[in-house]
């Protein structure tokens, strides 16, 4: 009788190169788009990215528009870590903070398509359907197990991992999702096509 075929764990190698601090240290409307594609890992569990949105210092919808608070500080430090908060009381939300230290601008993650640990995100979320696992800001914090803990810490550092696209795949970009201010601003970003968007564009 055939053996069946175990699947290959992944490793470093099949992804891309891993992302580094610098790489954030540019204008967020760069960094944004160029994460499309990439891999976001916590704890080896992620996927790779296919929706961000941008939220530049100088944009009213953004949490540094109005200055620093305990709340935003790590927005205010330097490029390449997380930047972790609370939405609504409800869901934790991950931000990658981008630009020069005080310029205060962030990608927000939006959605993941499943790749590594899915038997894990399917225990946290509760759910099977891997489409729905991480289509959306509050569903991959949960999938991914990120919470405030990992608020301020660096993006090229365990537990976190990114790993930079092999390809540029095809973008599309449209206005951003459950904000009340600068809604006409372009600034989310997708994969085009993907069935693991939070909303189509």
């Amino acid at each position: 009788m055939a053996r069946s075929r175990i699947p290959p764990v992944a490793t470093a190698a099949d992804l891309g190169r891993p992302l580094k601090r610098a790489f954030f240290a540019r204008s967020v409307h760069e960094v944004a788009p160029n994460l499309i594609g990439a891999t976001l890992l916590v704890d080896g569990v992620g996927g790779v990215i296919v929706e961000v949105e941008a939220y530049h210092h100088t944009d009213p919808a953004a949490h540094s528009f109005r200055g620093p608070t305990p709340r935003n500080l790590v927005m205010f430090g330097p490029p390449g870590f997380a930047y972790v908060y609370r939405s609504y009381g409800i869901h934790w939300c991950v931000n990658l903070v981008c630009e020069k230290e005080g310029s205060a601008s962030a990608v927000l993650i939006r959605a993941l398509e499943p790749t590594h640990g899915i038997a894990a995100m399917r225990r946290r979320r509760g759910l099977h359907d891997e489409r729905a696992l991480c289509s959306g800001p509050g569903k991959l914090t949960e999938a991914l197990a990120i919470t405030d803990a990992h608020n301020g810490l660096a993006l090229d550092a365990s537990p976190i991992a990114l790993h930079a696209r092999k390809k540029k795949p095809e973008i599309v970009a449209g206005v951003r999702i459950g904000i009340t201010k600068a809604v006409e601003l372009p600034w989310r970003y997708g994969l085009k096509g993907s069935r693991f968007l939070s909303k189509g564009f």
